[in-house]
């Protein structure tokens, strides 16, 4: 099989990348398509939920999709590792999704960062949750008539050949990273794009061997279809039938899956809660206290989130909510400003993981109630209301609300949000009899007890305390 050949596409590319102007924060937006011919997998045996999966590379495709390489403006500051995200095409949009919650971490640690159109809805439309066409050749027929995606079969070894083209950058392969040459690459990916990289790793890495590691994020419990069959469609016409599939137990380099209460609880599909596994030599697995898979963070903060957007600013967006796109909810999504810091404490123990061999750490497992077949359990609640065990951040054990992924509504998107109850004025004096400076005492311990157990960085501390002296209610 002959190289996948790139070509770079000048311009602007369309990327959800957020609303401040990508070279403000020190970075180079650059897009390439990529052409070739891709091979798709057949099973050797039945795919079982011990996802230890042996397949066989069968037809192929030619395929040309694109792809957005970020770097460091100035290339002394590149780390040395590239992240490759398989973009989530949920929406009907190629959405960088792990970008949006680990941004900060990338641009300030310097790596380069690759976002990748793996699937054919984020290039031609079709299946998605909000049954719209945002597609690239919807958006812009003109500048992606070029592009052609032969459907899901084959996404598994395109997102592979765009991986190793990734490797290969700076030892003779024009444009993709400039001239930086790359000393690791790590795949990420969030949602439905956690799914197919569950798939990918159980079927397709012991035989491509690309990646030097893996971040899966907020993935449930099934396994994106290898035969290129919509997700989308599969998950809303057989949520009886699904099948819950572990990450096979040989992993060949280092995994940290980040799950939400969402994700582990089943509220849009079969949760991750059917597929738990214990920890091993390659696997770390983060659960979240108090976590949705989605919140406020993900569509009114993260667009600001420059690194120096003004705290009230930020505070404003973080302000608790029952709008959700257009749509009055009876409630409060899910406004915890956590999840995005501990996805990037993962990211950052995941590639030191991989560069240095020292293991990232290990988390205890939300607790949940007895359930029976395959009936959703609920979480085990502390006397605030809010889940116990877990990665515990001070949201949740100095908190001023109570947040979950637990929602009134029958209505997927709003799961997908979760839900948040501010305290009212006596629970926050029963809690917190001294005001704001006990609260800001008992929650600047909980936070370096979560920093000290490796799940936020450092280097978030003094803007989390200033955002909670911020956030206080009447403070």
């Amino acid at each position: 099989m002959t190289d996948p050949v790139l070509e770079f596409a000048p311009g602007h590319p369309l990327l959800l990348l957020g609303a401040f102007p990508i070279h403000d924060v020190g970075y180079v937006a650059e897009e390439f398509f990529v052409s070739g011919t891709a091979s798709s997998y057949a099973p050797d045996a039945e795919l079982g939920p011990d996802g230890q999966w042996r397949v066989t590379p069968s037809g192929t495709a030619d395929f040309t999709t694109r792809i957005v390489a970020l770097t460091p403006a100035d290339r002394a500051q590149f780390n040395g590792t590239v992240l490759v995200e398989w973009l989530n095409v949920s929406g009907g949009i190629d959405a960088p999704a792990v970008w949006m919650m680990a941004h900060r971490e990338i641009i300030r640690a310097g790596y380069a960062y690759v976002a990748v159109s793996a699937q054919k809805v984020g290039v031609h439309g079709g299946a998605n949750l909000l049954d719209i066409d945002m597609s690239l050749k919807s958006q812009d027929p003109e500048r992606y008539a070029s592009l052609n995606h032969p459907g899901d079969a084959f996404a598994f070894d395109i997102f592979s050949q765009i991986g190793g083209l990734v490797r290969s950058a700076g030892s003779g392969i024009p444009g993709i990273l400039g001239e930086l040459r790359p000393q690791h690459v790590v795949a990420i990916g969030e949602s439905q794009s956690a799914m197919f990289l569950t798939t990918y790793i159980n079927a397709v890495d012991p035989l491509a061997r690309v990646y030097d590691g893996f971040l899966v994020h907020s993935r449930f419990g099934p396994a994106a279809p290898l035969d290129g069959s919509s997700l989308i469609a599969e998950l809303e016409s057989s949520a009886g039938s699904q099948v819950a599939v572990r990450f096979r137990p040989d992993l060949r380099v280092p995994l940290i899956t980040v799950i939400t209460e969402t994700d582990l609880f089943g509220d849009v599909t079969l949760g991750y809660y059917f597929a738990r596994q214990p920890d091993n030599e390659w696997l770390r697995v983060w659960e979240i206290a108090g976590a949705s898979h989605a919140d406020n963070y993900t569509i009114h903060v993260a667009p600001i989130d420059n690194g120096s957007a003004p705290l009230d600013d930020i505070v404003a967006a973080y302000a608790p909510t029952k709008m959700l796109m257009g749509q009055q909810l009876g409630h409060f999504i899910n406004f915890s400003p956590q999840h995005h810091y501990v996805v990037q404490a993962a990211l950052a123990a995941l590639t030191k993981w991989v560069r240095t061999g020292e293991l990232a750490p290990s988390a205890p497992p939300i607790e949940a109630g007895e359930t029976q077949g395959t009936e959703a359990p609920q979480p085990m609640l502390d006397r605030n209301g809010l889940a116990r065990g877990g990665i515990r951040t001070p949201w949740v054990d100095v908190p001023t609300a109570r947040t979950s992924s637990v929602v009134p509504e029958d209505n997927i998107m709003a799961a997908i949000f979760g839900s948040g109850e501010p305290f009212d004025a006596a629970t926050l004096r029963r809690l917190y009899p001294g005001g704001p400076t006990e609260y800001l005492e008992s929650f600047t311990a909980a936070l370096d007890t979560a920093i000290g157990s490796g799940f936020i960085l450092p280097a978030d501390r003094a803007e989390i305390l200033a955002l909670a002296a911020a956030t206080y209610p009447g403070g």
